[in-house]
C-alpha cells in the first residue's frame, strides 16, 4: 500500500468507536473497541510529515509520530511496531490511559482535528502482539552489577526494563500482591484491561528481570537494601493525599479515592466478592475534578449508585466544542468530556466543601457547601465564599479526589538519607536522577509529582540511562528527547 501525502484532505478524523453508554456502565469491559484496519490507516495517512513535527513537543518520550503514522498508513505493522517501541516501552499503557498531548500540539489542531495519534499507537501494539512480533530481548552479556527497583508503576517497569536489557541483574520491589502499581490497583479496569499489564511482565521475566511482589521496603529494611545492591531506583510514586480537615471529616463514609478504587480492581480481579466501600444506593459525592475523580465517577456508576456529583472548586471552563486548539501547541485549558462524565454525573463548579454532616450513627449525611470566586491576594489565587450561598448535598458516601501531595512512604526517604522537596514532598534528584544518598536514584511520580503515565515511562527511561552510566562509565540506552526530559 502506498501512503497518500494528501490523505489529511481525503479523510475525517475517526475516533476509537465507544461502546454505548447505557450498555458499557453494567459491566466493567473495557470503554473503546477497536477500530478496522483499514481505518487506521487511513488515519494514520492524515499525517502530514510536517518538516517540523510539532507532535514532538507535546510526547515527553519523544516518539517518533510521523515515521510510525506513514508504516501504519504503508499497512506495514511490523516497521511501525520497530519505531514505536524504540522509543516507548509500554505503549499499550499510553495507548490506553494518555491524555495524547501530542495531538493537541499536532499542525493539523491549528485549524482543524488533529491527527488519531493515541488510537494509532494502540492500533500498533496490539496488532504487534496479535502477529507475535513483541518478544523478549535479553541482554547478550550480563554486567555484574545489580539494580534495585522500588515501586512496580510505570517509572519503575522502564527503569527495569531498560536496566535488565543493558545486562544489569534487576528486581523490582512491589508492596502489593500484583505487579503494575497504580496501573494494577487504581485505574479501573474499564479504563485499561489488566492483561495488557500481564502480557507485558511476561516479556520483562522472560529477559531476565526479577518480580518481588508482596515485598515492602520499609524504613527498616531500607538500609539492607542499599547494601544488596550496586544501585536503587526509587520509583514510589506520589501517593499521599491531599487530605480535607474541615469538620466531620472522620466520619464514616467519607474515604479518599485511592482507598476506594483499588477495591474495585480487587473485585474484578477475583480476590472480593464485593468492595468493602460500596456506591450501590447511595447518593455520592466526588471531591476534585481531575482524573481521579473521572475514575471514581465510572466506577460510582458501575457499582449502581442513587446518584453521583462531582464537586470542583474552579469555575466550569467552557466545553471543547471542536478539537481546534486555540492555544497551539501548548495543551487547551478549555475542559473536553471524559467517557466517565458521558455515563450520568451532576456537576456543581465553584463549590468548595465547608462541613461534612452526618447521622445520629457517626455516618456521613450530607456535604455542606459554599459557592465561592477566584481573587487574587498578593498575586496569588483565592477562593472566596459568596456570602448566603451554604447549600447541602445528600450524600452516604464522600470520596476524596482533590490531588497528592509527594510519596507516602516518606520514611523509607529518610532512612536512606534522601532529601524531600519541602513543598512538595517528592524526593530532589539532580540532572542525573541521583538523589542525596550516593547509590540512589529516584523517577517517576516520586520526584516530579502525581503526573501522566507518559511522563512515569519517559523519566524511567531517562533514570535508566543514567544508572546505567553510572555502574559501567558508558551507557547506550537512549534517553527521551521529549519537552523537559529531564527532572523539574
Amino acid at each position: 500500500m502506498v501512503h497518500d501525502p494528501q490523505g489529511f484532505l481525503k479523510h475525517a478524523r475517526v475516533d476509537l468507536p465507544k461502546r454505548p453508554a447505557a450498555e458499557r456502565v453494567r459491566d466493567w469491559q473495557p470503554i473503546y473497541l477497536r477500530s478496522p484496519r483499514l481505518v487506521v490507516n487511513q488515519q494514520a495517512s492524515r499525517c502530514m510529515d510536517c518538516g517540523v513535527p510539532f507532535c514532538h513537543t507535546g510526547c515527553p518520550l519523544g516518539n517518533l509520530i510521523p515515521e510510525w503514522n506513514e508504516f501504519v498508513a504503508r499497512d506495514d505493522y511490523a516497521t511501525a511496531s520497530e519505531r514505536l517501541h524504540a522509543t516507548n516501552n509500554f505503549p499499550e499503557f499510553t495507548g490506553w490511559i494518555c491524555p495524547a498531548p501530542c495531538e493537541a500540539a499536532c499542525v493539523l489542531a491549528l485549524n482543524t482535528d488533529p491527527v488519531t495519534i493515541k488510537q494509532v499507537e494502540l492500533s500498533i501494539v496490539e496488532a504487534a502482539f496479535d502477529e507475535g512480533l513483541v518478544a523478549p530481548q535479553p541482554p547478550t552479556e550480563r554486567s555484574g552489577r545489580s539494580v534495585a527497583v522500588v515501586g512496580s508503576g510505570p517509572a519503575g517497569l522502564a527503569a527495569a526494563q531498560q536496566l535488565t536489557r543493558a545486562g544489569h541483574a534487576v528486581t523490582v520491589f512491589e508492596r502489593d500482591d500484583r505487579i503494575g502499581g497504580l496501573l494494577r490497583y487504581g485505574i479501573p479496569d474499564f479504563k485499561m484491561p489488566k492483561d495488557v499489564i500481564d502480557r507485558r511482565l511476561a516479556q520483562m521475566a522472560a529477559e531476565g528481570t526479577v518480580f518481588r511482589p508482596s515485598t515492602p521496603v520499609t524504613a527498616a529494611a531500607a538500609a539492607a537494601l542499599r547494601d544488596s545492591f550496586d544501585a536503587v531506583v526509587l520509583a514510589v510514586g506520589a501517593l499521599a493525599p491531599r487530605p480535607l480537615s474541615c469538620p466531620g471529616h472522620d466520619l464514616r463514609g467519607v474515604h479518599q479515592a485511592m482507598r476506594y478504587l483499588p477495591l474495585g480492581n480487587r473485585v474484578q480481579a477475583g480476590d472480593l466478592a464485593r468492595p468493602d466501600i460500596d456506591a450501590a444506593g447511595k447518593d455520592v459525592v466526588i471531591i476534585g475534578g481531575g482524573d481521579t475523580a473521572a475514575d471514581c465517577l465510572g466506577t460510582a456508576n458501575r457499582q449502581g449508585a442513587a446518584s453521583v456529583t462531582v464537586l470542583d472548586h474552579n469555575p466550569q471552563p467552557l466545553l471543547r466544542v471542536d478539537l481546534v486548539n486555540r492555544q497551539w501547541p501548548s495543551a487547551p485549558s478549555t475542559r473536553g468530556t471524559s467517557p466517565a462524565h458521558d455515563e450520568g454525573v451532576h456537576e456543581a463548579w465553584a463549590r468548595e466543601v465547608v462541613e461534612f454532616l452526618g447521622d445520629d450513627d457517626g455516618a456521613v449525611r450530607a456535604v455542606a457547601v459554599e459557592q465561592v470566586e477566584i481573587v487574587r491576594v498578593d498575586g496569588r489565587r483565592e477562593f472566596r465564599p459568596l456570602p448566603e450561598s451554604r447549600t447541602e448535598l445528600p450524600a452516604q458516601l464522600v470520596l476524596i479526589a482533590a490531588g497528592f501531595v509527594g510519596t507516602d512512604v516518606p520514611e523509607v526517604l529518610d532512612a536512606l538519607g534522601v532529601e524531600r522537596d519541602p513543598v512538595r514532598g517528592t524526593a530532589v534528584v539532580d540532572d542525573c536522577w541521583r538523589t542525596s544518598a550516593d547509590g540512589v536514584y529516584a523517577c517517576g511520580d516520586a520526584t516530579r509529582g502525581a503526573s501522566l503515565v507518559v511522563w512515569a515511562i519517559a523519566e524511567g527511561r531517562a533514570c535508566a540511562a543514567a544508572v546505567d552510566d553510572a555502574l559501567t562509565g558508558r551507557s547506550e540506552l537512549p534517553v527521551p528527547v521529549g519537552p523537559r526530559a529531564i527532572p523539574l
